[in-house]
């Protein structure tokens, strides 16, 4: 199985709504995106520390799974139209579980 982890930082003029439009987003992306196995996201819990603003973990059969994802047109077309106008910074990793 491989998992995917992307954190986001907002930018500062990011709203709430922004924010709310784009977790909905990603909530429909399991149903149209078969290959995601597991999908959880949410706001940082603001425990302390510089951490970023979002999380996402999602995992995937494969590395073949998670290619189909990224290059999936709702994917392709969420990160263009609810992720890039709100989006300071990201980082992401992909790892075998």
């Amino acid at each position: 199985m491989l998992r995917h982890v992307a954190l986001f930082c907002w930018k500062l003029d990011a709203s709430e709504s922004d924010v709310r439009a784009f977790s909905d987003g990603l909530a429909e992306m399991p149903v149209q995106i078969p290959e995601i196995r597991s999908y959880r996201f949410g706001p940082d819990a603001s425990l302390g520390g510089s951490n970023d603003d979002f999380a996402l973990v999602a995992d995937f059969d494969d590395a073949a799974g998670y290619q189909r994802y990224a290059e999936h047109p709702a994917h392709r077309h969420l990160i263009a139209t609810l992720l890039m106008p709100i989006v300071a910074g990201r980082h992401a990793v992909q790892y075998e579980v």
